[in-house]
């Protein structure tokens, strides 16, 4: 009779820590679900409103649902870069997207290269002051380009590098983040490695080559990631930089799009110059997602 009293209270509190899990299980998922919606719902309106035709949704009284004037929509912003205004100069969307996909392939490549090699400098070579350089690098975390973007914009101007995608490109290139990320990661090679390399007579390029960059592939793919949306979503150094339309990258592009007081602005152009904006970060996020993961979590030699 106590054994079976037992038992029963048993499957009484199992059920009780199930019920109670299950109503955790539920509540995680609708705040996952609620924190979607937020996110998502500003991008399903953007992508509607590009369906649409610019009275409608001037009127306000645009439904959430898909127009018939996308193709039109799209193919001008690609091809014209809409009509009405021309505070861009009618530029279109693909030579907007192309100066914006240099920029950041550039920065990303740029980056990932210097920090490569200053972060290889730091932990593999022995030399007089090794680690006031590193933390000469560290402490430019501290001064971001918009804190120095006054004397560097003038050092462009010295070196008659504005309106080029060199100043674009180059003070944005240093990356203090990358190298202290590539430098902890260095240091978790082990030791045997760099002695079975010396045995084989291998000179420290060819360990860089044949031993560093191969175990740095994932970490390289995890950090191309991040600084390519960085290089892309940049909107201040390419505003002060730039004059020329032919440089023009899609985030400037569309805030130029933009009209101000009683401009008439095509919101169904704008929006899908937006749409277009977002396919490329995304794309590569897709792309390389798995290496992405890995290089984050992987830790493993």
């Amino acid at each position: 009779m106590l054994m079976r009293d037992t038992t029963a209270q048993d499957l009484a509190l199992a059920r009780a820590t199930e019920r109670r899990q299950s109503r955790s299980r539920w509540l995680a998922h609708a705040v996952l679900a609620l924190g979607v919606l937020v996110f998502a719902f500003p991008i399903w309106v953007t992508i509607v409103g590009s369906s649409h035709d610019a009275s409608t949704i001037g009127r306000g009284d645009m439904p959430l649902w898909f127009g018939g004037e996308a193709v039109a929509n799209y193919v001008s912003a690609w091809v014209s870069g809409g009509t009405a205004r021309r505070t861009t100069g009618g530029l279109p969307a693909w030579l907007m997207l192309w100066n914006s996909l240099n920029m950041a392939v550039l920065i990303a490549v740029g980056k990932i290269a210097i920090s490569l090699l200053s972060a290889y400098a730091v932990v593999f070579f022995s030399f007089p002051g090794r680690m006031v350089c590193f933390w000469l690098i560290f402490i430019t975390l501290m001064l971001p380009v918009e804190v120095r973007i006054i004397p560097t914009f003038e050092v462009m101007v010295n070196l008659q590098l504005t309106n080029t995608m060199t100043g674009l490109v180059v003070p944005l290139i240093a990356s203090a983040t990358a190298t202290l990320l590539f430098r902890q990661f260095f240091l978790t090679i082990p030791d045997e490695y760099v002695e079975a390399a010396k045995i084989d007579g291998a000179g420290p390029l060819r360990f860089f080559k044949d031993v560093v960059l191969p175990l740095s592939v994932t970490n390289i793919a995890a950090l191309f990631v991040i600084l390519f949306i960085y290089g892309w979503n940049q909107y201040l150094w390419p505003l002060l930089i730039v004059t020329d339309k032919d440089l023009t990258t899609v985030v400037v592009g569309i805030t130029k799009m933009i009209g101000n007081g009683d401009a008439q602005n095509e919101w169904n152009i704008i929006m899908a110059t937006s749409v277009l904006a977002l396919l490329p970060p995304v794309a590569v996020v897709i792309f390389m997602q798995r290496w992405f993961v890995k290089g984050l979590t992987e830790t493993e030699k």
